[in-house]
């Protein structure tokens, strides 16, 4: 892609793959790691932390479920384009053309990557929130949308002034297909309707029956938007294979910086629909009427719904993780981290008091996605120790998947909280969990001392004292130990 587009970003590319896979060559891990154990370089992966306890330590990025770093190859291939940057569909300019060159190959590229059929439309937007608000407006009138409570807020609230029917959690795949046929059966009138369903859950990592949920969306003539932000990075996503009709995802979980994603699908509820935004570039003529108001004939395509000036840099980002996702093969990248998750599993299911949540059972196939809670611990404070002591990142909270991470841990989905913070200082046990989360750029290492931290905290209990600042658990630096 860099290569036909940007003659530049050849070298750029060519010259991070000549070095070794692991990074810059005078660059030197930290004592017992191996960072040359992930498949996919990426930013970051020699950034040293430092520990509470003293010293310093390569940082254990593990909460790829919120953002991935980026892939050497994706933020190469922007540098090398990064000097060509111009205006979009806007310029006459030679720099200007090859940035729309630029931009429209990419929405090729991802097409392509997502199976799309031929008549499909990929939308460029800012992320699967995004992605999901804007489908949400382009609603057809009376169209009623099901959702399971389950699925994460991107994908739960953007349907608010629809006509929404919000199903119980199922507990195993076959369930969730049953519940829906019920639904979907049952509705008055039999008008529209759409189904909305996660790919892989971002609390446990489980994979949902997509193909079997869009085979009976379509056999009740619904239709049926896939939120594939926590299934494509770990797995091949295909429209024409699940046959769903639209699939939303972001950059920041593909490996790609820079605040995109993508909303790809059937056009005509898209085209029918007014402009998500209003402003330059979705408008093909504005003229002035005598009344003093503005008549406006709004453009067809994927222009209608990308008003101004649109981020050719993240779009490009998206396409270059894509193409390196691919080179690399999914069945490789899929059976590497099938290995991690099940060394995952295996090291927490031997330490005392710590239960992994599941939703199908923890034989159920997952992604390198995982959530636990530890007895005794809140898990704000477990998190904070991880950190402080062991340079390892993961994420604590309710994941912005509120009733969810509730009903796993017996708590009531009704009850609120906010996204992501603990509810309680350390010492207490609130309704909230510990999330670890791998993918390409994982290295093993990284997995091991995770597993290895988790039993010294459980076993020997934290090395430093923790207060809450904020709602959050941190390193008291008053403390003396």
């Amino acid at each position: 892609m860099s290569v036909s587009v940007v003659p530049a970003a050849a070298s750029a590319s060519s010259a991070s793959s000549a070095a070794p896979a692991c990074g810059p060559a005078e660059a030197t891990p930290a004592p017992g790691t191996d960072a040359c154990s992930a498949p996919l370089p990426v930013l970051g992966r020699d950034v040293t932390v430092p520990l509470v306890t003293g010293g310093e330590v390569t940082y254990a990025a593990l909460d790829y479920a919120a953002s991935t770093p980026a892939l050497q190859r994706v933020w190469d291939d922007v540098a090398a384009y990064a000097p060509y940057y111009g205006s979009v569909h806007r310029g006459a300019g030679y720099l200007s053309q090859l940035s729309t060159d630029l931009f429209e190959n990419a929405r090729t590229t991802v097409a392509r990557f997502l199976g799309c059929r031929e008549d499909d439309q990929v939308v460029f937007t800012r992320s699967t929130t995004d992605s999901l608000n804007l489908l949400a407006g382009a609603l057809p009138e009376g169209c009623r949308v099901f959702v399971f409570e389950t699925e994460h807020h991107a994908a739960l609230l953007p349907w608010r002034n629809a006509d929404v029917t919000v199903l119980d959690a199922p507990r195993s795949p076959g369930r969730a297909v049953e519940i829906l046929e019920r639904a979907l059966a049952a509705r008055e009138p039999h008008g529209p309707a759409l189904v909305c369903v996660t790919g892989a859950s971002n609390v446990t990592g489980e994979l949902w029956p997509v193909r079997e949920l869009a085979a009976a969306a379509h056999a009740h003539g619904a239709r049926i938007v896939l939120d594939a932000a926590q299934l494509a990075p770990h797995h091949p996503v295909s429209v024409t294979a699940l046959d769903v009709d639209w699939v939303a995802f972001s950059g920041h979980k593909l490996y790609a910086p820079f605040g995109s994603g993508v909303l790809a699908g059937r056009a005509d509820w898209l085209g029918g629909a007014e402009p998500y935004l209003a402003g330059g570039g979705a408008s093909r003529a504005v003229t002035r009427r005598a009344d003093g108001g503005v008549d406006v004939v709004w453009h067809d395509g994927t222009a209608r719904h990308e008003a101004g000036s649109p981020n050719v840099i993240g779009a490009y980002a998206i396409a270059s993780a894509c193409e390196a996702l691919t080179e690399a093969g999914f069945d490789t990248l899929v059976a590497r981290e099938r290995r991690l998750v099940e060394r995952v599993r295996e090291g927490l299911a031997r330490v005392p008091g710590v239960r992994v949540l599941s939703l199908f059972g923890d034989d159920a196939p997952r992604v390198g996605v995982l959530s636990f809670v530890v007895e005794g611990w809140n898990s704000s404070h477990f998190a904070a120790a991880l950190s402080a002591e062991y340079g390892i990142g993961v994420r604590d909270g309710l994941f912005c998947a509120h009733p969810l991470v509730r009903l796993l841990l017996g708590g009531d989905p009704g009850t609120g909280g906010a996204c992501g913070a603990p509810e309680g200082d350390a010492g207490e046990q609130p309704l909230n969990a510990v999330r670890v989360s791998f993918g390409a750029g994982t290295p093993d290492e990284h997995v091991e001392r995770f597993l290895a931290a988790v039993g010294e905290l459980v076993g020997e209990g934290a090395r430093w004292t923790y207060r809450a600042v904020d709602g959050r658990c941190v390193p008291d630096t008053s403390a003396a130990r």
